[in-house]
């Protein structure tokens, strides 16, 4: 088969070790092989010469990635996720194949550093490392990835600030830093720079111990969040190339939902289980196209923003497990996609709004909030009784005509005191006056 350049044999039970003829023992022609999902063991296989898409994952390939596999200059695609590798990554791999668009090393037994040999010019467009055992900082080279758009470095081991500078990659769509040791705050304010992830629509914080407030500039500047999409009739997806679809896992509803692919008009942020504190922007409200939104388990203090309500199309809304107070908006009500709520655990207070969606959420949406009446709850809201408003309006209308009474008579006592004093000076002195005074005078002087 010299002439075979695109080969599948995935999705079988192929056992065994694989293996290819050595360079020289046979000239092959072939550019693409797809392995993926069979039952391979023993150690990775040396891609042959020329091969430009090399998927292998779903397979129990073990041991560490040779150091000859940067020997593949002309490799786009490799896949060697679902495996059992183990050892470190080569600082080769880095910077192997200036054609390199797809690097899928995602559950795995790696550990170490990422490498840092990433070279301007790379046209790498998928970096996806989930699940291993990485450690130490990011290394900052991958500023010359500027084709990156899936960032995806969650459920590792590395300890480092939120790297900033990465902002820098304007194409990047998917950013997954989950459940890491990242720590620190996520913005700083002396950085005036305008432009901040305009393409995000993937944004995975959670399960660090980030801290401070919520980064209100990156919240202003994700347009392509406040784009509202509809979907069309024809499903569209992220594939960066025709023998590669994207994944990612995201909590949807409370749960770990892994989507093979990643719909186009998906928008969620995840900053949960932090230590973020102070208010929520109110700016996310601008954000139209967003459909999952988690900021749980933290300390956010203050209202709920009733700006939140204008995110028309988002599906799941959780805020539990904070510190918010203060009643919960009734703009929420016109989220009429809302299928999962989440308030519990905060401080809220007063009747919860009814209508539309929110007449379908249970008591679980709401537990915790000791302040909170009204159904779903069995705790009724407590009215004023009708009596108090009548006391109240008896007393107002009592002292005002205590005050009538009063001021009319001080009008009528001033009106004769004055009809009696002109009518002294003008006619004299009238003599029974004079006789009064005398007698009252000599009275006293007896």
């Amino acid at each position: 088969m010299e002439n075979l350049t695109f080969l599948n044999l995935s999705h079988n039970s192929l056992k065994g070790v694989a293996q290819f003829p050595g360079v020289g023992q046979l000239q092959w022609k072939l550019q693409y092989l797809d392995l993926h999902s069979n039952s391979i063991e023993g150690s990775l296989p040396i891609p042959p010469p020329g091969l430009t898409v090399f998927l292998i994952s779903n397979n129990n390939v073990s041991g560490e990635i040779p150091q000859s596999i940067c020997d593949s200059s002309t490799i786009e695609v490799l896949d060697l996720s679902y495996n059992n590798l183990s050892g470190k990554i080569p600082e080769c791999m880095g910077n192997f194949s200036i054609n390199l668009q797809v690097l899928d090393l995602r559950k795995n037994k790696l550990y170490g550093k990422i490498p840092g040999t990433f070279t301007e010019g790379s046209n790498l467009r998928t970096l996806n490392l989930n699940y291993n055992g990485l450690e130490g900082p990011l290394p900052q080279s991958l500023i010359y990835c500027t084709m990156l758009e899936v960032l995806d470095l969650g459920n590792n081991k590395i300890n480092y600030t939120f790297p900033f500078w990465l902002k820098s990659l304007e194409n990047l769509q998917v950013l997954v830093l989950r459940s890491n040791y990242f720590h620190g705050s996520v913005w700083r304010s002396f950085d005036r720079d305008s432009s901040y992830f305009p393409k995000l629509r993937i944004f995975d914080l959670s399960r660090n111990r980030f801290s401070g407030s919520l980064p209100t500039r990156y919240f202003e500047n994700l347009t392509d969040m406040m784009t509202n999409r509809e979907y069309k009739k024809k499903l569209k997806y992220m594939q960066g190339t025709k023998y590669y679809q994207d994944s990612v896992e995201v909590v949807i509803k409370g749960r770990d939902v892994l989507l093979v692919k990643i719909i186009t008009t998906l928008t969620s942020i995840d900053f949960s289980h932090n230590y973020f504190d102070g208010e929520i922007p109110t700016v996310i409200g601008k954000l139209r196209a967003l459909r999952l939104l988690n900021l749980s388990h933290n300390s956010l203090g203050g209202h709920i923003p009733a700006s939140l309500g204008n995110l028309s199309l988002l599906e799941s809304l959780d805020l539990s497990s904070n510190k918010l107070f203060g009643q919960i908006p009734s703009q929420l009500v016109s989220l009429t996609f809302l299928s999962k709520l989440n308030l519990s655990q905060n401080q809220l207070v007063g009747l919860i709004p009814q209508g539309d969606q929110f007449n379908t959420f249970s008591n679980d949406s709401y537990y915790g909030n000791l302040g909170l009446c009204g159904p779903p709850l069995t705790k009724k809201c407590q009215e004023p009784p009708s009596s108090t408003f009548h006391d109240y309006e008896d007393h107002n209308k009592s002292t005002w005509f205590d005050w009538k009474v009063i001021m009319m008579g001080y009008g009528c006592g001033l009106l004769l005191g004055l009809l009696i004093g002109y009518a002294v000076f003008s006619t004299g002195k009238p003599q029974w006056v004079l006789r009064m005074i005398e007698k009252s005078t000599l009275g006293k002087s007896d």
